[in-house]
Protein backbone atom coordinates (compact mmCIF):
# COMPACT_ATOMS: atom_id res chain seq x y z
CA UNK A 1 0.00 0.00 0.00
CA UNK A 2 2.80 2.45 0.83
CA UNK A 3 4.98 1.56 -2.16
CA UNK A 4 4.65 4.93 -3.92
CA UNK A 5 5.28 6.91 -0.74
CA UNK A 6 8.20 4.67 0.18
CA UNK A 7 9.80 5.05 -3.26
CA UNK A 8 9.48 8.85 -3.20
CA UNK A 9 10.92 9.23 0.29
CA UNK A 10 13.77 6.82 -0.45
CA UNK A 11 14.78 8.83 -3.53
CA UNK A 12 14.65 12.06 -1.51
CA UNK A 13 17.03 10.69 1.11
CA UNK A 14 19.35 9.21 -1.51
CA UNK A 15 20.02 12.67 -2.91
CA UNK A 16 20.97 13.91 0.58
CA UNK A 17 23.62 11.29 1.28
CA UNK A 18 26.18 12.91 -1.00
CA UNK A 19 26.08 16.18 0.97
CA UNK A 20 28.46 16.82 3.85
CA UNK A 21 26.41 19.71 5.23
CA UNK A 22 22.82 20.74 4.58
CA UNK A 23 22.13 24.33 3.62
CA UNK A 24 18.82 26.13 4.08
CA UNK A 25 18.08 25.53 0.40
CA UNK A 26 18.71 21.78 0.84
CA UNK A 27 16.25 21.62 3.75
CA UNK A 28 13.60 23.57 1.79
CA UNK A 29 14.02 21.30 -1.26
CA UNK A 30 13.84 18.15 0.90
CA UNK A 31 10.71 19.20 2.78
CA UNK A 32 9.08 20.25 -0.50
CA UNK A 33 9.67 16.75 -1.92
CA UNK A 34 8.32 15.19 1.28
CA UNK A 35 5.19 17.38 0.99
CA UNK A 36 4.62 16.25 -2.61
CA UNK A 37 5.17 12.60 -1.65
CA UNK A 38 2.59 12.80 1.15
CA UNK A 39 0.01 14.58 -1.01
CA UNK A 40 0.45 11.98 -3.76
CA UNK A 41 -0.14 9.30 -1.09
CA UNK A 42 -3.56 10.89 -0.45
CA UNK A 43 -2.69 12.16 3.02
CA UNK A 44 -5.07 14.87 4.27
CA UNK A 45 -3.77 18.42 3.71
CA UNK A 46 -3.87 19.49 7.41
CA UNK A 47 -1.81 16.42 8.29
CA UNK A 48 0.73 17.20 5.54
CA UNK A 49 1.13 20.79 6.72
CA UNK A 50 1.67 19.79 10.34
CA UNK A 51 4.09 17.01 9.42
CA UNK A 52 6.23 19.10 7.06
CA UNK A 53 6.35 22.04 9.50
CA UNK A 54 7.61 19.78 12.29
CA UNK A 55 10.24 18.14 10.06
CA UNK A 56 11.46 21.53 8.79
CA UNK A 57 11.72 22.94 12.32
CA UNK A 58 13.74 19.99 13.59
CA UNK A 59 15.92 19.86 10.44
CA UNK A 60 17.01 23.47 11.04
CA UNK A 61 17.99 22.68 14.62
CA UNK A 62 21.30 21.70 16.14
CA UNK A 63 20.72 17.94 15.78
CA UNK A 64 21.24 18.25 12.00
CA UNK A 65 23.59 21.22 11.67
CA UNK A 66 26.11 19.71 14.11
CA UNK A 67 25.75 16.10 12.94
CA UNK A 68 28.57 14.26 11.21
CA UNK A 69 26.04 12.74 8.79
CA UNK A 70 23.16 15.19 8.25
CA UNK A 71 21.33 12.89 5.82
CA UNK A 72 20.99 10.18 8.46
CA UNK A 73 19.71 12.75 10.95
CA UNK A 74 17.01 13.88 8.51
CA UNK A 75 15.94 10.26 7.99
CA UNK A 76 15.76 9.85 11.77
CA UNK A 77 13.64 12.99 12.09
CA UNK A 78 11.20 11.83 9.39
CA UNK A 79 11.04 8.40 11.03
CA UNK A 80 10.30 9.95 14.44
CA UNK A 81 7.58 12.18 13.01
CA UNK A 82 6.00 9.28 11.09
CA UNK A 83 5.84 7.27 14.31
CA UNK A 84 4.26 10.25 16.09
CA UNK A 85 1.67 10.83 13.37
CA UNK A 86 0.77 7.12 13.37
CA UNK A 87 0.13 7.17 17.11
CA UNK A 88 3.48 6.84 18.88
CA UNK A 89 3.21 3.74 21.04
CA UNK A 90 1.25 0.57 20.29
CA UNK A 91 -2.22 0.77 21.85
CA UNK A 92 -3.40 -2.45 23.49
CA UNK A 93 -6.96 -3.58 24.18
CA UNK A 94 -8.39 -2.63 27.57
CA UNK A 95 -10.00 -5.60 29.25
CA UNK A 96 -12.81 -5.31 31.80
CA UNK A 97 -12.03 -6.07 35.44
CA UNK A 98 -15.13 -8.27 35.54
CA UNK A 99 -15.66 -10.40 32.40
CA UNK A 100 -16.94 -10.28 29.80
CA UNK A 101 -15.03 -7.52 27.99
CA UNK A 102 -17.37 -6.04 25.37
CA UNK A 103 -15.93 -4.89 22.02
CA UNK A 104 -18.27 -3.15 19.58
CA UNK A 105 -17.41 -2.81 15.88
CA UNK A 106 -18.76 0.19 13.95
CA UNK A 107 -18.28 1.46 10.41
CA UNK A 108 -19.75 1.76 6.95
CA UNK A 109 -21.05 -1.16 4.93
CA UNK A 110 -18.28 -2.69 2.83
CA UNK A 111 -15.49 -1.77 5.26
CA UNK A 112 -15.09 -5.44 6.16
CA UNK A 113 -16.58 -5.46 9.69
CA UNK A 114 -17.96 -9.02 9.56
CA UNK A 115 -14.73 -10.51 8.20
CA UNK A 116 -12.78 -8.48 10.71
CA UNK A 117 -14.98 -9.79 13.54
CA UNK A 118 -13.86 -13.33 12.68
CA UNK A 119 -10.20 -12.26 12.47
CA UNK A 120 -10.39 -10.45 15.82
CA UNK A 121 -12.09 -13.46 17.44
CA UNK A 122 -9.34 -15.81 16.20
CA UNK A 123 -6.65 -13.37 17.34
CA UNK A 124 -8.24 -13.22 20.81
CA UNK A 125 -8.50 -17.02 20.95
CA UNK A 126 -4.80 -17.30 20.06
CA UNK A 127 -4.08 -14.88 22.93
CA UNK A 128 -5.70 -17.33 25.36
CA UNK A 129 -9.17 -15.75 25.61
CA UNK A 130 -12.58 -17.39 25.15
CA UNK A 131 -14.39 -14.98 22.80
CA UNK A 132 -17.94 -15.02 21.44
CA UNK A 133 -19.28 -13.27 18.33
CA UNK A 134 -22.64 -11.50 18.32
CA UNK A 135 -24.71 -11.03 15.15
CA UNK A 136 -26.22 -7.55 15.55
CA UNK A 137 -26.11 -6.70 11.84
CA UNK A 138 -29.69 -7.66 10.96
CA UNK A 139 -30.03 -5.31 7.97
CA UNK A 140 -27.63 -6.59 5.31
CA UNK A 141 -28.77 -9.76 3.49
CA UNK A 142 -27.03 -12.90 4.78
CA UNK A 143 -24.90 -10.94 7.25
CA UNK A 144 -25.83 -13.35 10.07
CA UNK A 145 -24.94 -16.39 7.93
CA UNK A 146 -21.63 -14.81 6.95
CA UNK A 147 -20.74 -14.20 10.61
CA UNK A 148 -21.62 -17.81 11.45
CA UNK A 149 -19.30 -19.03 8.71
CA UNK A 150 -16.50 -16.76 9.99
CA UNK A 151 -17.09 -17.99 13.54
CA UNK A 152 -16.90 -21.62 12.42
CA UNK A 153 -13.63 -20.98 10.59
CA UNK A 154 -12.19 -19.20 13.63
CA UNK A 155 -13.42 -21.87 16.04
CA UNK A 156 -15.51 -19.32 17.96
CA UNK A 157 -19.26 -19.61 18.82
CA UNK A 158 -21.74 -17.07 17.39
CA UNK A 159 -24.76 -15.72 19.31
CA UNK A 160 -27.47 -15.13 16.69
CA UNK A 161 -31.01 -15.03 18.19
CA UNK A 162 -32.47 -13.50 15.00
CA UNK A 163 -32.22 -14.68 11.40
CA UNK A 164 -31.52 -11.19 10.07
CA UNK A 165 -32.30 -10.06 6.52
CA UNK A 166 -34.28 -7.16 7.98
CA UNK A 167 -35.91 -9.19 10.77
CA UNK A 168 -35.10 -8.76 14.46
CA UNK A 169 -34.03 -6.15 17.00
CA UNK A 170 -30.24 -5.57 16.96
CA UNK A 171 -30.30 -3.67 20.28
CA UNK A 172 -32.04 -6.57 22.05
CA UNK A 173 -29.65 -9.09 20.46
CA UNK A 174 -26.66 -7.12 21.72
CA UNK A 175 -28.15 -6.65 25.20
CA UNK A 176 -29.08 -10.33 25.65
CA UNK A 177 -25.67 -11.48 24.40
CA UNK A 178 -23.91 -10.14 27.52
CA UNK A 179 -25.89 -12.34 29.91
CA UNK A 180 -25.52 -15.29 27.52
CA UNK A 181 -21.73 -14.78 27.54
CA UNK A 182 -21.67 -14.78 31.35
CA UNK A 183 -23.61 -18.04 31.49
CA UNK A 184 -21.32 -19.68 28.90
CA UNK A 185 -18.20 -18.22 30.59
CA UNK A 186 -16.95 -16.23 27.60
CA UNK A 187 -14.51 -13.51 28.70
CA UNK A 188 -14.74 -11.39 25.50
CA UNK A 189 -17.81 -10.44 23.43
CA UNK A 190 -17.34 -9.02 19.91
CA UNK A 191 -20.48 -7.33 18.54
CA UNK A 192 -20.82 -6.97 14.75
CA UNK A 193 -23.13 -4.02 14.03
CA UNK A 194 -24.84 -2.91 10.84
CA UNK A 195 -23.40 -0.43 8.40
CA UNK A 196 -24.76 1.76 5.62
CA UNK A 197 -23.49 2.80 2.22
CA UNK A 198 -23.16 6.31 3.61
CA UNK A 199 -23.58 8.31 6.79
CA UNK A 200 -27.24 8.72 7.82
CA UNK A 201 -29.18 9.42 11.02
CA UNK A 202 -30.71 5.92 11.20
CA UNK A 203 -27.27 4.28 11.18
CA UNK A 204 -25.95 6.60 13.88
CA UNK A 205 -29.02 6.13 16.09
CA UNK A 206 -28.85 2.33 15.92
CA UNK A 207 -25.12 2.30 16.70
CA UNK A 208 -25.62 4.75 19.58
CA UNK A 209 -28.52 2.64 20.98
CA UNK A 210 -26.37 -0.53 20.93
CA UNK A 211 -23.55 1.38 22.60
CA UNK A 212 -25.88 2.62 25.36
CA UNK A 213 -27.40 -0.86 25.84
CA UNK A 214 -24.14 -2.80 26.31
CA UNK A 215 -21.74 -0.10 27.56
CA UNK A 216 -18.78 -1.51 25.59
CA UNK A 217 -15.25 -1.41 26.97
CA UNK A 218 -13.92 -0.69 23.47
CA UNK A 219 -15.67 0.79 20.42
CA UNK A 220 -13.57 0.12 17.33
CA UNK A 221 -14.15 2.09 14.15
CA UNK A 222 -13.50 -0.14 11.13
CA UNK A 223 -12.36 1.76 8.05
CA UNK A 224 -11.35 0.62 4.57
CA UNK A 225 -7.81 1.92 4.00
CA UNK A 226 -8.48 2.13 0.25
CA UNK A 227 -11.13 4.87 0.36
CA UNK A 228 -8.58 7.65 0.79
CA UNK A 229 -9.80 11.07 1.92
CA UNK A 230 -13.33 9.75 2.56
CA UNK A 231 -11.89 7.78 5.48
CA UNK A 232 -11.22 11.03 7.34
CA UNK A 233 -14.73 12.39 6.66
CA UNK A 234 -16.38 9.14 7.77
CA UNK A 235 -14.21 8.92 10.88
CA UNK A 236 -15.16 12.44 11.92
CA UNK A 237 -18.88 11.68 11.44
CA UNK A 238 -18.68 8.51 13.56
CA UNK A 239 -16.64 10.34 16.17
CA UNK A 240 -19.38 12.94 16.56
CA UNK A 241 -22.35 10.56 16.23
CA UNK A 242 -21.25 7.48 18.18
CA UNK A 243 -17.73 7.99 19.44
CA UNK A 244 -15.02 5.36 19.31
CA UNK A 245 -11.85 4.40 21.18
CA UNK A 246 -9.67 3.06 18.40
CA UNK A 247 -9.38 2.53 14.65
CA UNK A 248 -9.01 -0.73 12.71
CA UNK A 249 -7.61 -0.45 9.17
CA UNK A 250 -8.74 -3.11 6.69
CA UNK A 251 -7.45 -3.97 3.19
CA UNK A 252 -3.95 -2.69 3.86
CA UNK A 253 -2.75 -5.13 1.21
CA UNK A 254 -4.57 -3.19 -1.50
CA UNK A 255 -3.03 -0.96 -4.14
CA UNK A 256 -4.38 2.32 -2.75
CA UNK A 257 -1.96 5.03 -1.70
CA UNK A 258 -2.41 4.58 2.05
CA UNK A 259 -3.11 8.18 3.06
CA UNK A 260 -5.94 7.05 5.37
CA UNK A 261 -3.50 5.41 7.76
CA UNK A 262 -1.52 8.63 8.08
CA UNK A 263 -4.61 10.87 8.31
CA UNK A 264 -7.19 9.19 10.58
CA UNK A 265 -4.98 9.12 13.67
CA UNK A 266 -4.03 12.79 13.38
CA UNK A 267 -7.54 14.06 12.58
CA UNK A 268 -9.49 12.07 15.20
CA UNK A 269 -6.83 11.78 17.88
CA UNK A 270 -7.74 8.10 18.29
CA UNK A 271 -5.06 5.42 17.88
CA UNK A 272 -4.91 2.79 15.14
CA UNK A 273 -5.15 -0.46 17.11
CA UNK A 274 -5.31 -3.24 14.51
CA UNK A 275 -4.48 -3.76 10.85
CA UNK A 276 -5.94 -6.31 8.45
CA UNK A 277 -3.69 -7.18 5.51
CA UNK A 278 -5.37 -10.00 3.59
CA UNK A 279 -8.32 -12.35 3.21
CA UNK A 280 -7.17 -15.14 5.53
CA UNK A 281 -8.08 -15.13 9.22
CA UNK A 282 -4.37 -15.03 10.06
CA UNK A 283 -3.83 -11.79 8.10
CA UNK A 284 -4.51 -9.63 11.14
CA UNK A 285 -2.43 -8.23 13.99
CA UNK A 286 -1.95 -5.34 16.36
CA UNK A 287 -0.83 -2.09 14.70
CA UNK A 288 2.68 -0.97 15.61
CA UNK A 289 3.40 2.67 14.56
CA UNK A 290 7.18 2.26 14.78
CA UNK A 291 7.17 -0.83 12.56
CA UNK A 292 4.87 0.78 9.99
CA UNK A 293 7.11 3.87 9.84
CA UNK A 294 10.11 1.60 9.35
CA UNK A 295 8.38 -0.14 6.43
CA UNK A 296 7.46 3.17 4.79
CA UNK A 297 11.10 4.30 4.95
CA UNK A 298 12.28 0.92 3.54
CA UNK A 299 14.08 0.03 6.77
CA UNK A 300 12.32 -3.32 7.06
CA UNK A 301 10.23 -4.86 9.80
CA UNK A 302 12.43 -7.52 11.38
CA UNK A 303 10.46 -7.66 14.65
CA UNK A 304 7.24 -8.71 12.89
CA UNK A 305 9.19 -11.25 10.84
CA UNK A 306 10.65 -12.75 14.03
CA UNK A 307 7.23 -12.85 15.71
CA UNK A 308 5.71 -14.66 12.73
CA UNK A 309 8.57 -17.16 12.74
CA UNK A 310 8.11 -17.81 16.47
CA UNK A 311 4.41 -18.49 15.94
CA UNK A 312 5.06 -20.87 13.04
CA UNK A 313 8.22 -22.78 13.97
CA UNK A 314 8.32 -25.25 16.85
CA UNK A 315 11.45 -24.73 18.99
CA UNK A 316 12.27 -28.43 19.38
CA UNK A 317 11.65 -29.09 15.70
CA UNK A 318 13.86 -26.13 14.75
CA UNK A 319 16.74 -27.42 16.90
CA UNK A 320 16.43 -30.86 15.30
CA UNK A 321 16.45 -29.32 11.82
CA UNK A 322 19.51 -27.20 12.70
CA UNK A 323 21.43 -30.39 13.48
CA UNK A 324 20.53 -31.82 10.08
CA UNK A 325 21.54 -28.60 8.34
CA UNK A 326 24.99 -28.66 9.94
CA UNK A 327 25.60 -32.25 8.86
CA UNK A 328 24.47 -31.79 5.25
CA UNK A 329 24.18 -35.51 4.50
CA UNK A 330 21.21 -36.11 6.83
CA UNK A 331 19.17 -33.36 5.17
CA UNK A 332 16.64 -35.06 2.86
CA UNK A 333 13.94 -33.92 0.45
CA UNK A 334 11.39 -34.68 3.19
CA UNK A 335 13.17 -32.16 5.43
CA UNK A 336 13.30 -29.66 2.58
CA UNK A 337 9.56 -30.01 1.95
CA UNK A 338 8.81 -29.66 5.66
CA UNK A 339 10.85 -26.45 5.88
CA UNK A 340 9.19 -25.04 2.77
CA UNK A 341 5.70 -25.74 4.14
CA UNK A 342 6.54 -24.10 7.47
CA UNK A 343 7.86 -20.98 5.73
CA UNK A 344 4.70 -20.79 3.61
CA UNK A 345 2.59 -20.82 6.77
CA UNK A 346 4.19 -17.50 7.68
CA UNK A 347 2.59 -15.89 4.61
CA UNK A 348 3.41 -15.12 0.99
CA UNK A 349 7.14 -15.22 0.23
CA UNK A 350 6.91 -11.76 -1.31
CA UNK A 351 5.56 -10.30 1.95
CA UNK A 352 8.22 -12.03 4.04
CA UNK A 353 11.06 -10.77 1.86
CA UNK A 354 9.46 -7.31 1.86
CA UNK A 355 10.06 -7.11 5.63
CA UNK A 356 13.81 -7.17 5.07
CA UNK A 357 15.60 -3.77 5.06
CA UNK A 358 16.30 -2.28 1.63
CA UNK A 359 13.93 -4.60 -0.24
CA UNK A 360 12.04 -1.61 -1.60
CA UNK A 361 14.82 -1.20 -4.15
CA UNK A 362 14.15 -4.75 -5.40
CA UNK A 363 10.38 -4.40 -5.72
CA UNK A 364 10.33 -5.52 -9.35
CA UNK A 365 12.11 -8.76 -8.45
CA UNK A 366 9.75 -9.32 -5.51
CA UNK A 367 6.71 -8.77 -7.74
CA UNK A 368 8.04 -11.38 -10.16
CA UNK A 369 8.01 -14.11 -7.48
CA UNK A 370 5.45 -16.74 -8.44
CA UNK A 371 4.04 -18.71 -5.50
CA UNK A 372 2.99 -21.41 -7.97
CA UNK A 373 6.65 -22.40 -8.35
CA UNK A 374 6.54 -23.59 -4.74
CA UNK A 375 3.37 -25.56 -5.51
CA UNK A 376 5.17 -27.27 -8.40
CA UNK A 377 8.15 -28.14 -6.16
CA UNK A 378 5.76 -29.58 -3.59
CA UNK A 379 4.01 -31.66 -6.27
CA UNK A 380 7.34 -33.03 -7.53
CA UNK A 381 8.49 -34.11 -4.06
CA UNK A 382 5.07 -35.58 -3.20
CA UNK A 383 5.26 -37.68 -6.39
CA UNK A 384 8.43 -39.40 -5.15
CA UNK A 385 8.43 -42.58 -3.07
CA UNK A 386 9.64 -42.35 0.58
CA UNK A 387 12.84 -44.11 -0.46
CA UNK A 388 13.48 -41.59 -3.25
CA UNK A 389 12.90 -38.65 -0.91
CA UNK A 390 15.31 -40.16 1.61
CA UNK A 391 18.02 -40.94 -0.98
CA UNK A 392 17.64 -38.79 -4.13
CA UNK A 393 20.77 -40.42 -5.62
CA UNK A 394 18.66 -43.43 -6.58
CA UNK A 395 16.44 -41.31 -8.86
CA UNK A 396 17.51 -42.45 -12.34
CA UNK A 397 16.07 -41.53 -15.76
CA UNK A 398 13.01 -43.78 -15.62
CA UNK A 399 12.16 -42.66 -12.09
CA UNK A 400 12.45 -39.01 -13.12
CA UNK A 401 10.06 -39.61 -16.02
CA UNK A 402 7.57 -41.24 -13.65
CA UNK A 403 7.87 -38.39 -11.12
CA UNK A 404 7.40 -35.78 -13.86
CA UNK A 405 4.28 -37.53 -15.12
CA UNK A 406 2.85 -37.85 -11.61
CA UNK A 407 3.41 -34.17 -10.77
CA UNK A 408 2.34 -32.78 -14.15
CA UNK A 409 5.67 -31.13 -15.00
CA UNK A 410 8.44 -31.60 -17.55
CA UNK A 411 11.32 -33.97 -16.79
CA UNK A 412 13.64 -30.95 -16.88
CA UNK A 413 11.84 -29.53 -13.82
CA UNK A 414 12.55 -32.73 -11.87
CA UNK A 415 16.18 -32.64 -13.04
CA UNK A 416 16.55 -29.03 -11.90
CA UNK A 417 15.08 -29.75 -8.46
CA UNK A 418 17.30 -32.77 -7.83
CA UNK A 419 20.42 -30.98 -9.11
CA UNK A 420 19.78 -27.89 -6.99
CA UNK A 421 19.11 -30.08 -3.95
CA UNK A 422 22.48 -31.83 -4.33
CA UNK A 423 24.20 -28.44 -4.71
CA UNK A 424 22.51 -27.16 -1.55
CA UNK A 425 23.53 -30.33 0.28
CA UNK A 426 27.16 -29.84 -0.76
CA UNK A 427 27.04 -26.20 0.34
CA UNK A 428 25.71 -27.20 3.77
CA UNK A 429 28.53 -29.74 4.13
CA UNK A 430 31.08 -27.07 3.21
CA UNK A 431 29.61 -24.68 5.76
CA UNK A 432 29.61 -27.39 8.44
CA UNK A 433 33.28 -28.26 7.81
CA UNK A 434 34.46 -24.69 7.27
CA UNK A 435 36.03 -25.46 3.88
CA UNK A 436 36.69 -22.29 1.91
CA UNK A 437 34.92 -20.08 4.45
CA UNK A 438 37.42 -17.98 6.48
CA UNK A 439 36.74 -17.97 10.21
CA UNK A 440 34.15 -20.76 10.10
CA UNK A 441 34.37 -23.37 12.89
CA UNK A 442 35.50 -26.91 12.13
CA UNK A 443 38.52 -26.42 9.92
CA UNK A 444 38.48 -29.91 8.39
CA UNK A 445 39.42 -28.62 4.97
CA UNK A 446 42.46 -28.85 2.72
CA UNK A 447 44.68 -26.95 5.13
CA UNK A 448 43.64 -29.22 8.01
CA UNK A 449 44.45 -32.35 5.97
CA UNK A 450 47.85 -30.97 5.03
CA UNK A 451 48.56 -30.19 8.68
CA UNK A 452 47.56 -33.73 9.62
CA UNK A 453 49.99 -35.21 7.07
CA UNK A 454 52.86 -33.09 8.41
CA UNK A 455 55.20 -35.03 10.73
CA UNK A 456 56.31 -32.10 12.84
CA UNK A 457 58.48 -29.04 12.44
CA UNK A 458 61.63 -29.44 10.40
CA UNK A 459 64.88 -28.86 12.31
CA UNK A 460 67.39 -26.59 10.60
CA UNK A 461 70.94 -27.77 10.03
CA UNK A 462 72.23 -24.43 11.33
CA UNK A 463 72.92 -24.91 15.09
CA UNK A 464 71.92 -21.31 15.84
CA UNK A 465 68.52 -21.66 14.10
CA UNK A 466 67.98 -25.06 15.74
CA UNK A 467 68.58 -23.50 19.15
CA UNK A 468 66.04 -20.72 18.42
CA UNK A 469 63.48 -23.33 17.39
CA UNK A 470 63.95 -25.28 20.62
CA UNK A 471 63.49 -22.07 22.64
CA UNK A 472 60.17 -21.40 20.89
CA UNK A 473 59.01 -24.95 21.58
CA UNK A 474 59.80 -24.45 25.26
CA UNK A 475 57.66 -21.30 25.35
CA UNK A 476 54.68 -23.01 23.62
CA UNK A 477 52.08 -24.30 26.16
CA UNK A 478 51.38 -28.05 26.22
CA UNK A 479 48.51 -29.43 24.14
CA UNK A 480 46.24 -29.66 27.19
CA UNK A 481 46.53 -25.92 27.74
CA UNK A 482 45.84 -24.98 24.13
CA UNK A 483 42.32 -23.86 23.19
CA UNK A 484 40.35 -26.78 21.86
CA UNK A 485 39.17 -26.79 18.25
CA UNK A 486 35.62 -27.38 17.13
CA UNK A 487 32.75 -24.97 17.62
CA UNK A 488 34.77 -21.90 18.69
CA UNK A 489 38.42 -22.93 19.05
CA UNK A 490 39.26 -22.33 15.38
CA UNK A 491 37.11 -19.22 15.06
CA UNK A 492 39.12 -16.32 13.63
CA UNK A 493 37.54 -12.91 13.96
CA UNK A 494 38.03 -10.40 11.11
CA UNK A 495 40.67 -7.66 11.68
CA UNK A 496 39.46 -4.95 14.04
CA UNK A 497 36.60 -7.07 15.44
CA UNK A 498 36.69 -8.09 19.11
CA UNK A 499 34.49 -10.19 21.38
CA UNK A 500 32.43 -8.14 23.88
CA UNK A 501 33.90 -7.66 27.40
CA UNK A 502 33.04 -10.55 29.71
CA UNK A 503 32.03 -12.83 26.81
CA UNK A 504 32.64 -16.49 27.72
CA UNK A 505 32.44 -18.75 24.61
CA UNK A 506 32.44 -21.90 26.76
CA UNK A 507 28.93 -21.07 28.02
CA UNK A 508 27.38 -21.09 24.55
CA UNK A 509 25.03 -24.02 23.96
CA UNK A 510 26.33 -25.14 20.57
CA UNK A 511 25.72 -28.48 18.79
CA UNK A 512 28.57 -31.00 19.10
CA UNK A 513 31.16 -30.98 16.33
CA UNK A 514 30.41 -33.42 13.55
CA UNK A 515 32.94 -36.26 13.36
Amino acid sequence: MFETLSDRLTSVFSSLRAKGRLSEADIDATTREIRIALLEADVALPVVRAFVAQVKERARGAEVSQALNPAQQVVKIVNDELIAILGGETRRLRYAKTPPTVIMLAGLQGAGKTTLAGKLAKWLRDQGHVPMLVAADLQRPNAVQQLQVMGERAGVPVYAPFAGNGVGDPVQAARDSIEHARRQQHDVVVIDTAGRLGIDSELMKQAADIRDAVQPDEVLFVVDAMIGQDAVTTAQAFMEGVGFDGVVLTKLDGDARGGAALSVRHITGKPIMFASTGEKLEDFDAFHPDRMASRILDMGDILTLIEQAQKTFDEEQTAKMAGKLTSGEDFTLDDFLEQMMMVRKMGPIKNLLGMMPGMGQMRDQLNSIDERDLDRIQAIIRSMTPAERGDPKMINGSRRARIAKGSGVEVSAVNNLVTRFFEAQKMMKRMASGVGIPGMPGGRGKAAKQAKKSKGRRVSGDPRKAALGKAKDAETPPAADKPKGGALGNLRLPPGMQLPPGFDPSKLNLPPEQK
